[in-house]
């Protein structure tokens, strides 16, 4: 700091201002006055005794100056560097000033201030960090609106959100007075809440998505200044929901279907429609095959229920695919003729073999394909299966086939024909034997608990083809090959 600027320096110069009028005014007064009355050489004594007092003066006024500006200037720069200091940022500023005066005392109420001002930084930053690291960690989206609707804040799960939005059209209302930050979809519930000041919520509706929007004002001096959305994404939810009510309807429309020919016949027989003892035996006959049939639907049902929540029962053990194949095959050579169809087996070469299978459960797999085969495939058709040793990404893969003739399955119901109780065409199904709705579910489920696939192609009026990969373990592999060698 210039010393001439300080404080001190200022007194100073008021102090040598002052002593020096005082010495001008007594040399124009005084002198004259000594000249007079005293004699030549007595004058001078007393003229020197005057310059000497002067010169005395002014070193004492310096070294006043300089007191005070130890005492007083220094102590205030270093207060004023401190405070500086924590200007920048530097909270931990400290001054080491040990006096016994006010400037003392200011220094002690300084310090005191700069460890209140340094705690209460750490506390906010604290709770910054705090708050930062829930919005980090939550699932939901929280986006944060200023009054003009651009978004000032955003979580990591929120960002993703809005970069995925950004590539969709929105319509262009609203945009030139709430800027283009908020998303259309969010535009009525930013309305409402900052024309009425209150907490809305709604379900929204972007591309295949569902997302439960709840959205509060954010207060200044009861003011509002903006809004935060916080965003769930309930496309999960709304897709089993969804599930539950379409697996409830189905399985009450399977149900009612042959419970209501069950009653119907049964009327008749108690009411005596029967005019016959073949008449009964057929109304029996019906009664009987339609609780088979519910029977295997609810067997069915919960075996599948079992499946999906990890319960299957599998008794692994080595399975023969070769043996397996040729043993469904004589089993559906009866059902063939009977139906008119041509059952061929491309038996392999290889051994296949899965050294951790289960057979019964292949079986079931393959007598629901089989099955589901037969029954949409018109009579003079041929169905066709097979299985061969292919080599996979990572490991080699016993591949069974099996085709038919059928009347196909259209392009848009091959990606569901896996669901429970969906069928691509009940028109399709040949007869009065009608499935279920369940078994290619049932046969997805057997396959991935053996980790394997299942997978379809279709032609529309020319037939179907189900092919299963089942893996084979690398050891087993290994050891087939160096069989194979030998």
């Amino acid at each position: 700091m210039n010393f001439w600027r300080s404080l001190v320096g200022k007194l100073w110069i008021t102090i040598i201002c002052l002593v020096g009028s005082v010495l001008i005014f007594l040399g124009l007064f005084l002198l004259p006055y000594i000249n007079r009355n005293f004699a030549a050489y007595e004058s001078t004594e007393i003229k020197h005794l005057f310059t000497y007092t002067c010169i005395v003066g002014f070193l004492l006024t310096t070294f006043f100056a300089l007191f005070l500006f130890t005492k007083i200037t220094q102590p205030m720069q270093l207060l004023i560097q401190a405070a500086n200091a924590i200007r920048e940022g530097k909270y931990d500023t400290r001054l080491s000033l040990v006096t016994s005066d006010e400037i003392g005392e200011l220094a002690k109420t300084f310090n005191h201030m700069s460890t209140e001002l340094e705690a209460t930084i750490r506390s906010l930053n604290e709770e910054k960090n705090h708050l930062s690291s829930v919005l980090r960690s939550m699932s939901d989206a929280v986006i944060t609106f200023d009054r003009s609707g651009q978004i000032i804040l955003t979580n990591p799960p929120a960002q993703n959100l809005l970069d995925s939005w950004k590539e969709l059209e929105w319509q262009e209302h609203d945009q030139e007075e709430f800027g283009a930050s908020v998303p259309d979809p969010l535009l009525p519930l930013f309305h409402t809440v900052m024309d009425k000041g209150e907490d809305v919520g709604d379900h929204i509706h972007v591309k295949k998505g569902s997302w439960s929007v709840q959205m509060a004002p954010l207060y200044t001096d009861n003011v509002i200044r903006g809004a935060v959305a916080v965003l769930r994404d309930i496309t999960e939810e709304v897709k089993l929901e969804k599930m539950r009510s379409d697996f409830v309807a189905n399985v009450s429309h399977e149900i009612r279907t042959p419970l209501s020919m069950m009653q119907g016949y049964s009327e008749a027989l108690l009411d005596g429609m029967a005019g016959s003892p073949e008449e009964s035996e057929e109304l029996v006959q019906v009664i009987h095959d339609e609780s088979l049939r519910m029977g295997r639907l609810v067997k069915d049902l919960l075996d599948l229920a079992r499946m999906e929540a990890g319960h299957t029962d599998m008794h692994r053990q080595e399975v023969n695919v070769n043996e397996l194949i040729e043993r469904v095959h004589r089993k559906f050579t009866v059902r063939s003729k009977e139906r008119g169809l041509t059952l061929d087996y491309h038996e392999h070469d290889q051994q296949l073999l899965l050294s951790d299978a289960d057979e019964d459960r292949l079986e079931q797999v393959l007598t629901n394909l089989l099955d589901n085969a037969f029954r949409h495939t018109p009579e003079g058709k041929k169905v066709t299966i097979g299985a061969d040793r292919i080599l996979g990404e990572r490991h080699e893969l016993v591949r069974i086939r099996i085709k038919d003739e059928g009347v196909g399955i259209a392009s848009e119901d091959l990606p569901y024909i896996f669901d429970r109780f969906y069928k691509a065409d009940k028109a399709r199904v040949r007869g009065e034997d009608k499935g279920t709705g369940l078994g290619l579910a049932i046969v997805k489920n057997i396959v991935e608990a053996h980790g394997g696939s299942v997978s379809a192609a279709s032609v529309l009026g020319e037939g179907t083809e189900f092919t299963i990969l089942l893996p084979i373990p690398k050891k087993q592999s290994q050891a087939l090959s160096q069989t194979k060698s030998i």
